[in-house]
């Protein structure tokens, strides 16, 4: 019998209330399908002292509820505590989710997982981090399905994890654009990132809205739904779809997955099931057929 797909929750890149933050978690671990969460802060290190002892505390309550936690490190570590912190992490026995190479340098060989914001796009570059530990790959989220398949027929030992709903993150920046655009500097923001919980939508100067802002990183102005059958995932080597906490209702997406994956519902049926969930933004998946990222299609 085929191994079900499995279903992922990855790190949340949006500044929550601590106590949003907590309820959050707690539902992911009582009431969700999901298999597997991701913990952490990944965008902006200013903000890990204010969520750690909330995450730790989910963590451990997502275990009692038999979800396997993992915790991600940040994606661009730039002064010398967020890189302390995140060779702290790189230490730990158990297997974490890697978003910049520099934490290998502690890792020492212990299991991870490549997360989507490292520039591995080949399968030399994956052969490498699995000389380094690397047991999952999560592939950056503009590979397409293709590219992904290619990878997998040279690596077919590696489990793949495909970025499945959620705004989609495009690049990351040593400046905080949050900060930036209520006229102060990263050092005195203000954590005004907290406004704004699925990011601060950008729009061209003819006004049409184009990507999104959340403190130092760029995400896409649509979200991201793959809808790409589990028959088809499957010959590409997709083992996981990771979902992207957003400020919906993220057990019934994940559920609505659930039913998609487990091929009770066709994808169209899965993009109508979510329409309140996509946040009033306009529904893509680009990006895996190979095409721009911001086009929608059925195929």
């Amino acid at each position: 019998m085929t191994a079900p797909i499995e279903l992922t929750l990855g790190p949340l890149f949006f500044n929550w209330p601590v106590q949003t933050l907590a309820d959050f978690y707690a539902r992911i671990a009582d009431e969700s399908v999901i298999n597997r969460v991701y913990v952490g802060e990944v965008v902006c290190g200013k903000r890990s002292p204010l969520v750690e002892s909330t995450l730790v505390d989910a963590a451990e309550r997502l275990e009692r509820a038999g979800k396997t936690a993992v915790w991600s490190t940040l994606c661009s570590p730039t002064n010398k505590r967020e890189r302390s912190a995140t060779a702290s992490l790189s230490t730990f026995d158990a297997e974490i989710e890697v978003n910049d190479i520099g934490a290998l340098a502690a890792r020492n060989g212990r299991p991870f997982t490549a997360g989507p914001m490292l520039n591995i796009y080949n399968e030399t570059a994956l052969a490498a981090l699995q000389d380094e530990g690397c047991t999952r790959w999560c592939p950056p989220v503009e590979m397409s399905l293709a590219a992904i398949r290619a990878v997998h027929a040279a690596r077919p030992d590696m489990p793949i994890e495909v970025f499945g709903f959620g705004r989609l993150p495009l690049a990351h920046s040593g400046r905080c654009y949050h900060a930036r655009f209520h006229s102060l500097n990263k050092d005195s923001c203000r954590y005004f990132c907290e406004e704004d919980p699925d990011g601060k939508t950008v729009s061209t100067v003819d006004g049409a809205p184009f990507l999104a802002f959340n403190g130092l990183q760029t995400l896409s102005d649509g979200v991201h739904l793959a809808t790409t059958p589990s028959f088809d995932l499957r010959r590409v080597g997709i083992a996981a779809v990771r979902l992207s906490p957003h400020s919906v209702d993220m057990v019934r997406v994940a559920a609505a997955f659930r039913h998609f994956l487990d091929d009770q519902i066709a994808p169209l049926e899965l993009k109508n099931s979510l329409k309140a969930d996509v946040l009033d933004r306009p529904v893509i998946n680009g990006y895996l057929g190979g095409r721009p990222g911001m086009e929608w299609s059925t195929q």
